[in-house]
């Protein structure tokens, strides 16, 4: 039986002429998303882990679309945290308030997620990138 279009995916990503559901594999990714909800947590355990840079600053997007305009002190910290992250970091994908839109719109509308990627994000609907023909999953 032939692989469906997310085996071809992630067996291209992973090096491998097949994958089986179940199996275990590394595959590399084309994009990392995440938010000003849930960057700021993926920010502490990455400093606490001693991280000193990020795997690939051109695959790696932050998107500030939840809590912009901020809504109170928290949510502007929790933005302010993330935009110094970016920068910090190199960050070529950070989307400043005014620059950014629905992140889940926004990359593809950037060229950023195409057919054929691997996607992850740190956030529950990243799975529709699957309409684009790319493979796309929540995580975190």
């Amino acid at each position: 039986m032939g692989m469906t279009m997310t085996q071809k995916i992630l067996a291209a990503h992973a090096g491998l002429e097949n994958v089986k559901a179940g199996q275990f594999i590394e595959a590399n990714l084309d994009m990392v998303l995440g938010n000003d909800i849930t960057t700021p947590v993926a920010v502490k355990e990455f400093r606490k882990m001693g991280a000193e840079k990020v795997f690939d600053q051109k695959k790696v997007s932050i998107v500030p679309d939840h809590f912009t305009p901020n809504k109170d002190i928290k949510a502007a910290e929790q933005c302010k945290m993330i935009r110094e992250f970016a920068y910090e970091k190199n960050i070529e994908n950070y989307f400043e308030i005014g620059e950014m839109g629905i992140e889940h719109a926004l990359l593809p509308e950037k060229g950023l997620v195409v057919a054929g990627d691997v996607v992850i994000g740190a956030d529950s609907h990243t799975c529709t990138y699957g309409a684009l023909g790319a493979f796309s999953t929540g995580i975190g």
